[in-house]
């Protein structure tokens, strides 16, 4: 055999490595100049309505501005509101929507699991929660306060209608497509269908419920705050209503700012533990 044909792995073999090196560096490239961008974009957002306020192009009353709504949140944050602290607002809510969550979610993927796998209760059971579906979930806020009154239940069944559907669509999906000659290997090998259901399809179905669970818990926040906003003690929600009653625009806008910190943190939190749980997927290439 020639040297030639020796030298090649070899050459091969050592550019790999600058290969890999080189796309490493170019997505920590992509990565800081995305983070630059966003954080641009943001400062001239925040500093053109800054001036249009200033210079009334648009109502500053109507409208507010950052520089008011910092004060606002500042105020609450050092001062309190006037339904005690800032942390005690964000915790009542935050306990509504974790609690609308977490029932929403459990009972979402256990519907959806056991349609997707029973044909029976999915044909008796489908028109109906089809028609449920159907209903613009928010009207029933002001229903929970009458049956609950204004104490947490009513918010946390606010949470809960809105989180289940979309668990539960995709649970139900999620279980519809698991592959077909899993599902027969394991009754090859003499699995039951309880065991089919556990070790095959809910991991199959898992990815399906996580893609719901981002989306859900924003649903979560909205349920709690929509029934804050109806009738409650506490919650980020009763500022909302509150401000917009004094007609403080800075307080609903400080308000809407406070909940996407909770949301993003959240969102954080749970692309994380996706991360963690599926570590065998293959990083996608376009983030």
């Amino acid at each position: 055999m020639s040297p030639e044909v020796l030298s090649t792995p070899v050459a091969e073999t050592a550019k790999t490595p600058d290969r890999a090196h080189s796309r490493a560096r170019a997505a920590r490239k992509r990565k800081v100049i995305v983070t630059v961008a966003r954080i641009l974009l943001l400062v001239a957002v925040l500093g053109l309505w800054e001036a249009l306020s200033r210079a009334e192009v648009i109502d500053p009353f109507n409208f507010s501005m950052p520089s008011k709504i910092w004060d606002q949140m500042w105020t609450w944050t050092t001062h309190g509101t006037a339904l005690g602290s800032l942390g005690e607002q964000i915790w009542y809510t935050l306990y509504e929507a974790l609690l609308g969550w977490v029932f929403g979610v459990v009972a979402g993927v256990i519907l959806g699991i056991a349609l997707g796998r029973i044909a029976f209760l999915a044909d008796v059971l489908g028109p109906y929660i089809k028609v449920l579906n159907s209903l613009p979930r928010i009207v029933l806020a002001p229903i929970f306060v009458i049956w609950f009154g204004l104490g947490p239940m009513s918010k946390i069944a606010s949470a809960v209608v809105l989180v289940f559907f979309p668990v539960f669509f995709n649970a139900f999906q999620g279980a519809r497509e698991v592959d077909r000659n899993l599902v027969a290997n394991a009754r090859i090998l003499g699995a039951s269908d309880r065991r089919v259901t556990l070790q095959v399809v809910i991991p199959s179905a898992t990815s399906w419920i996580f893609t719901s669970l981002h989306v859900s818990f924003g649903f979560a926040l909205i349920g709690a705050i929509v029934g804050e906003y109806i009738g409650a003690t506490n919650g980020i929600g009763l500022l909302v209503a509150q401000s917009q009653g004094t007609f403080n625009a800075a307080g609903v806008y400080a308000a809407m700012v406070i909940l996407a910190a909770v949301a993003l943190v959240a969102e954080g939190l749970l692309t994380f533990a996706e991360r963690r749980i599926f570590r065998w997927k293959p990083a996608d290439s376009g983030h």
